[in-house]
């Protein structure tokens, strides 16, 4: 239903200690978080979630998928959807995909 594209931010493979790692490894959750502009587009999507959500539950929509991605699908994209599912996990029921962890 939703894709986000988080291309544009400063990629961790280009650090070869961090290229082997995923998006759930501390050193590359405190690689992106350390960069304004991830942190920034991680509190943008997460508030349009928080906004729209509920539309769609008064929609009656069985589900609604949100996905994120990266070139690779192993350190950003990873982190987002950790990170969103963290949020939403007590009040809604979630399920987590990485297509390529």
């Amino acid at each position: 239903d939703f894709v986000f594209d988080a291309r544009c931010l400063p990629n961790p493979y280009y650090d070869p200690l961090l290229r082997p790692q995923t998006g759930r490894d501390q050193a590359v959750v405190e690689f992106i978080e350390s960069q304004e502009v991830a942190v920034s587009m991680l509190a943008d999507i997460r508030y349009f979630i928080e906004k729209w959500l509920p539309c769609f539950i008064r929609d009656n929509r069985a589900y609604l998928t949100v996905a994120i991605g990266c070139t690779g699908g192993q350190h950003r994209s990873v982190y987002f959807v950790e990170k969103l599912a963290e949020r939403f996990r007590g009040e809604y029921q979630v399920l987590v995909r990485h297509r390529n962890l």
